[in-house]
């Protein structure tokens, strides 16, 4: 089985709902299979379309087919069609995949702080307020040095 390719029974479900069939007016796309292996093959890898292998032919074609599908509504109308028949192949969700953030516990939910906001400073009874400044710092508060109107 090829790793990025479809595999026969889900090439059966989708083919029919492709653009280019026979029959269809204007030119029939015989290598839609092509394409559609060249879409799951650059996102499933998460390449860049520059670096889609040659097999799949000139990218620029592949992604300017790949764009015009998309404005056209195919992927959407392919998608809702295997939403309505899925098989839940891929479907399985369990804890040891799942993690759960740590405020998710249930815990009390903080109020949402505005960009202004800071935390108060706050001093334990027995802490010098003065503990850290340098020496010749008095600690109290400077007068304002600036002459009167």
């Amino acid at each position: 089985m090829r790793r990025y390719g479809l595999r026969d029974d889900q090439w059966e479900r989708i083919r029919d709902l492709l653009p280019g069939q026979e029959g269809h007016a204007g030119v029939t796309a015989a290598d839609n299979r092509l394409f559609v292996e060249a879409v799951i093959y650059r996102y499933r890898s998460g390449i860049p379309w520059r670096d889609l292998p040659e097999r799949f032919g000139d990218w620029k074609t592949v992604r300017r087919r790949f764009s015009r599908w998309s404005k056209s509504g195919v992927w959407e109308k392919l998608f809702k069609h295997l939403a309505t028949e899925a098989d839940n192949e891929y479907a399985m969700i369990d804890s040891t995949i799942v993690r759960a953030h740590q405020h998710s516990a249930g815990a009390k939910k903080s109020r949402r702080r505005r960009p202004g906001d800071r935390p108060l400073a706050r001093r334990i009874e027995h802490q010098d307020p003065r503990h850290g400044r340098c020496p010749r710092q008095s600690g109290g508060l400077v007068p304002d040095r600036r002459p009167s109107p």
